[in-house]
């Protein structure tokens, strides 16, 4: 069992859901709320968590996180938490029940709307230190959320804003990737270039960080050459392992900041009537996003297309916005943004709300309304 500590306390191997019970001990949590969903009810990961913190049917859970999680959501949980006298959360899941986790961490000390807290609203230093503890356990290898330090949440006003403070990183991450063995090659896919596209995006934010550009570089390197396996085979264990750790990375790294995919992909994500997965949003966009950073990006890409296995010879930025067009074709993930049923009609109203995103800012090369526009269609 590897344990890590960096930003937060993280045990990672197989089989580190049954330290659980005893890292709760030590956040003195003796009441927790389990944060989840349905789907993570019906897989058997509910009770497999259960069992590890020997607790039965002691545990009060909240199982509604939609697939992308909402304000309301959070204040529901939220009410479930106080009725309990809860002392603490764990969440288990995806991206969606770990963001929502946090919120309901923020939302159980702090009072207002979920918006006032937003990055983009000035509400980094609204946030306190007396937040609810939390230990988060992933079941996909993607988001990263689990040593993160926002949550990307759809607030009361239709708005999907990220909700940021290094007093929202967890407490403790569980990383176990036995829990992702099995998860079905759509899910696999669509989390594995959401690992994908933090380690690209947060390698080529401008920002300065070192240390954060090497942890990219090697995320990045694990999930290129095992995301196509861990979707060949779901119970591909080093596949499955590599993929976590990657996930990890990629969300360590993006304490640097990331850039035009995600200010994209975030109001995406919030098109009401839709449900759109957010790393196959990230996916789709990826390409026509490196193409619109190319002026900016030619040294790095030719250090992206490294860390890839890629040809060294010719413009590194086009061989590696082909070589993830070409991967996401082969994992069969959408051809492009009408396929999953975006609106064209919508594309103008999403490049606005693109300026105003928190990763807006930190694009290697400066974006308007009318540049995401035409990312937008060329990602349609």
């Amino acid at each position: 069992m590897a344990l890590i500590t960096y930003l937060t306390r993280i045990q990672f191997d197989f089989g580190a859901v049954k330290l659980a019970a005893d890292e709760l001990k030590l956040l003195g949590v003796q009441r927790p709320l389990v944060v989840t969903d349905r789907g993570i009810v019906r897989a058997g990961l509910l009770a497999k968590l259960v069992e590890a913190l020997g607790r039965s049917g002691e545990t009060t859970t909240f199982q509604d996180t939609p697939e992308n999680p909402t304000e309301a959501a959070s204040r529901a949980a939220v009410a479930v938490y106080r009725a309990a006298n809860c002392d603490g959360i764990v969440a288990i899941g995806g991206g969606s029940s770990l963001d929502l986790a946090k919120a309901v961490r923020l939302l159980a000390t702090h009072d207002g709307p979920l918006s006032g807290y937003a990055m983009v609203n000035g509400g980094v230093a609204r946030i306190r230190r007396d937040v609810a503890p939390l230990m988060a356990i992933p079941t996909t290898a993607g988001t990263g959320s689990e040593v993160g330090r926002g949550a990307v949440m759809i607030t009361e006003d239709g708005r999907k804003l990220g909700v940021v403070s290094p007093f929202l990183i967890p407490n403790v991450a569980i990383c176990d990737p036995e829990l992702t063995l099995g998860l079905p090659a759509g899910l696999t896919a669509g989390t594995g270039l959401d690992a994908i596209a933090h380690c690209v995006e947060t390698f080529l934010s401008p920002s300065v960080n070192p240390p954060a550009d090497a942890i990219a570089l090697d995320g990045l390197a694990r999930a290129w050459h095992h995301v196509e396996r861990a979707v060949r085979d779901g119970h591909d264990r080093e596949a499955r392992w590599q993929m976590m750790m990657a996930a990890m990375e990629g969300a360590m790294a993006f304490q640097k900041g990331l850039g035009a995919i995600h200010a994209l992909s975030h109001p995406l994500g919030a098109l009401a009537g839709l449900k759109l997965h957010h790393g196959t949003l990230n996916a789709v966009v990826m390409p026509a996003v490196l193409r619109f950073n190319k002026p900016a990006i030619a040294e790095k890409s030719a250090r992206l297309a490294a860390a890839m296995g890629l040809p060294a010879a010719g413009d590194a930025t086009e061989t590696v916005a082909a070589a993830v067009a070409s991967l996401n074709a082969r994992l069969g993930l959408p051809r492009g943004l009408g396929a999953m049923g975006v609106p064209a009609g919508a594309l103008a109203e999403i490049a606005s709300a693109a300026t105003a995103d928190h990763c807006h800012a930190t694009n290697p090369r400066a974006a308007s309304a009318g540049d995401y526009v035409k990312m937008l269609e060329a990602a349609y």
